[in-house]
């Protein structure tokens, strides 16, 4: 089996890079079987970025003080024993074409969730739809995001949006600071929704649009869905699988 290792800068990560290349080898990114990522989510996830469109798998351990959600334990020996073990969880990432107040368009693609949040202390005023239906004709707060069910744990679940498991075949959908409506916080949608945001009194209120590294600024819309035809694969220690972490996480104090 052919591994390519990669690691973040901080130095337990750089320092299992040398141990685990110096017993397994090191194969170039291109000509490797599988892709382990050394450090922690955020490393992960720009692993994730850079094999998109070769769809190489990636196992990741945790070498960093972060949770590391998608991160299996750092565990140096009996390597290829354990990719040999494996579960897979496969992941789509977010399709965005956003349009500037100047008429600019862009696109970007995020796995986790895509962000449309005030640039200034003056509340966001957003109209929503879904599937070319307006479900929401004003909305204010800071902003909201869209994310997928890997992501639901991350900031989505930080501004009090559900966490979905990785089979809900859902998107959601949340409020950030949401101040009207009242009573509204998050939707739960199917993933074959598409959805639209669109910002009003833009000289006003400025909006960016944040999908993974990409940030748009004097945003005027987003058009936002999931993208099926890009599939992501992790690799998971069988007592580690990234479902359980994600029912586990719902009953954490």
């Amino acid at each position: 089996m052919k591994i390519s290792f990669t690691s973040a800068h901080n130095l337990p990560a750089q320092k299992a890079f040398v141990e685990l290349t110096k017993e397994y080898g090191q194969s170039d990114m291109d000509a490797a079987d599988v892709i382990v990522a050394l450090g922690g989510d955020g490393h992960v996830l720009k692993t994730l970025y850079e094999v998109m469109d070769s769809g190489k798998p990636v196992y990741a351990m945790r070498r960093t003080d972060s949770v590391g959600f998608l991160c299996n334990d750092y565990r140096p020996e009996n390597l290829l024993q354990r990719l040999a073990a494996v579960q897979k969880v496969s992941l789509h990432p977010l399709n965005l074409v956003a349009t500037a107040v100047d008429g600019k368009k862009y696109t970007a693609r995020a796995i986790n969730e895509i962000s449309v949040i005030r640039e200034t202390p003056q509340s966001a005023r957003l109209r929503i739809s879904v599937d070319g239906i307006e479900r929401v004709a004003q909305y204010s707060g800071d902003g909201l995001l869209v994310s997928t069910p890997a992501g639901s744990t991350a900031y989505n679940h930080s501004c009090g949006g559900p966490i979905m498991p990785l089979d809900a075949n859902t998107l959601v959908m949340t409020a950030i600071s949401g101040y009207r409506p009242r009573r509204w916080s998050y939707a739960v949608l199917p993933q074959a929704s598409v959805v639209e945001i669109r910002a009003l009194e833009t000289d006003k209120r400025p909006v960016r649009i944040e999908a993974g590294d990409s940030v748009i600024a004097n945003a005027e819309s987003a058009k936002i869905w999931l993208d099926r035809s890009k599939t992501l694969t992790l690799l998971f220690d069988p007592d580690q699988h990234l479902g359980e972490r994600i029912v586990r996480e719902q009953f954490m104090l």
